[in-house]
């Protein structure tokens, strides 16, 4: 058997997930690696909070990156802020909706689920009659951004309610943050999580989270342990805080925490405000050459990502067929619908470094001239 070096094509990726990767990100990934526990590495751990703040918007002391991808993320708020028999109100309008709902159930707790259609975001009356009507209810759980149909929902009015309700939030931001609005302390959310490979532009692997004081102190003041030893933020409390030396945890993925260091030093850069407007601008350019090839939107407008475009497509047109031209013939990759979309829709990403002009321009080139085979 003769098996040699992986040397994958330069593909352009406009799915869900990942995203295009700058080559200052791809070549901090190459940089020589030092020891987690490095002085050098734990300063550029201090760096990498600050940067994630202002990513996030929060002056929270936890802000950190999770050593695992978007889905651990959203398992370490979960694991960490229920204990059993809690009631947790969990808003579910696509898939990520619902394995909020599975996290809540595996974490012991109560689950009072909040329904909405897909492609719609989460009802902020349905929240408030569920809030009025389940006084005990100690957490709500949303997400932000959709990624299964590119809703985007009300944060910062789902986050009010909670304050009214003295109750907290977990917000799963996996491809809002740095793409859209978010501003966890203004809008008042207690438990965010994201991903690196979205509209970060980073390596996939990695999952920036953020916990209030609030949220802390329900951790801290749990009268049970955390079901997950991996995951349990108290004991991650001593690897990311503190001055000089710190407690070991587990071994950082230290080339991965360079890489999502560059890109946040990126996005600063450009600025959040910068950021936000630039994908909505390549939002437009697609909206305009989508729909006048007579493609329609899951998403109705003022609810719609702009860095998640989900599309129903045609009928007659084989879709399958069309996503393995573009990727043969293009090196473009777009995505399939998920859960109920699936086979009904395509999802085109524009996120952090792929949302720009050339891209757009190629995605609906190519997409014309595969389509019109069909």
């Amino acid at each position: 058997m003769s098996i040699q070096s992986f040397i994958p094509p330069h593909r352009i990726l406009m799915g869900p997930g990942p995203s295009d990767i700058s080559p200052q990100v791809l070549q901090a990934l190459s940089r020589p690696t030092v020891g987690h526990l490095d002085p050098l590495f734990i300063k550029m751990m201090d760096e990498l909070k600050q940067l994630l703040k202002y990513a996030f918007q929060t002056d929270n002391d936890f802000t950190i990156a999770v050593s695992a991808p978007g889905s651990a993320g959203m398992e370490a708020c979960f694991v960490n802020l229920i204990e059993p028999g809690d009631k947790v109100i969990v808003c579910r309008n696509g898939v990520f909706g619902e394995r909020m709902r599975e996290n809540v159930v595996r974490a012991g707790g109560e689950a009072v689920m909040v329904d909405d259609e897909w492609g719609a975001p989460v009802s902020v009356d349905k929240v408030k009659q569920a809030l009025n009507d389940n006084p005990d209810t100690k957490i709500l759980a949303f997400v932000h951004a959709e990624t299964s149909t590119g809703a985007l929902s009300d944060a910062q009015a789902l986050g009010a309610l909670a304050k009214q309700h003295d109750v907290l939030t977990i917000v799963d931001a996996v491809t809002s943050l740095g793409g859209v609005p978010l501003k966890v302390d203004e809008w008042q959310l207690d438990a965010v999580y994201s991903g690196s490979q979205k509209c970060l532009s980073c390596v996939p692997g990695l999952s920036p989270v953020t916990f209030s004081a609030k949220a802390i102190e329900k951790i801290q003041s749990r009268t049970t342990p955390v079901q997950s030893w991996f995951l349990d933020q108290s004991l991650v409390l001593g690897y990311w805080s503190g001055e000089g030396k710190r407690s070991y945890h587990h071994t950082a993925p230290v080339n991965s925490l360079y890489a999502l260091h560059e890109s946040l030093v990126i996005l600063h850069n450009e600025g959040l405000e910068n950021a936000w407007a630039r994908h909505q601008a390549m939002h437009d350019k697609l909206k305009a050459g989508i729909e006048k090839m007579g493609f329609k939107f899951v998403v109705q407008e003022g609810s719609r990502l702009p860095q998640l475009n989900a599309i129903y497509i045609p009928e007659g047109i084989d879709e399958a067929k069309v996503r393995a031209d573009l990727l043969e013939n293009y090196n473009l990759e777009i995505g399939a619908g998920l859960g109920a979309l699936a086979g009904k829709a395509w999802r085109i990403g524009l996120m952090g470094y792929g949302a720009r002009n050339e891209n757009v321009s190629l995605c609906l080139r190519a997409l014309e001239e595969s389509l019109s085979e069909q």
